[in-house]
């Protein structure tokens, strides 16, 4: 187990100041910020209306089709 804070005169790539050598430590972080590209745009519109009616239509003849089979069974 280590300890969270080691000796510093057994720390390896340390100079004698206590800093770390040159090389050492990797390069800090890049200069740059912000997105690259620009975002599109956000989509306000839901469900438009065709799709909702096609849907619909589509349920209703599926709901159809199992109540002429069911009638088909009884009679």
């Amino acid at each position: 187990m280590t300890t969270p804070d080691p000796e510093p005169r057994r720390t390896s790539g340390l100079q004698p100041g206590g800093g770390p050598a040159p090389g050492e430590t990797p390069p800090a972080e890049g200069g740059t910020h912000g997105i690259s590209h620009p975002e599109p745009p956000e989509l306000r519109k839901g469900w438009g209306a065709m799709p909702l009616v096609l849907i619909m239509i589509v349920v209703a003849l599926v709901v159809i089709g199992l109540i002429a089979m069911a009638v088909t069974l009884i009679v």
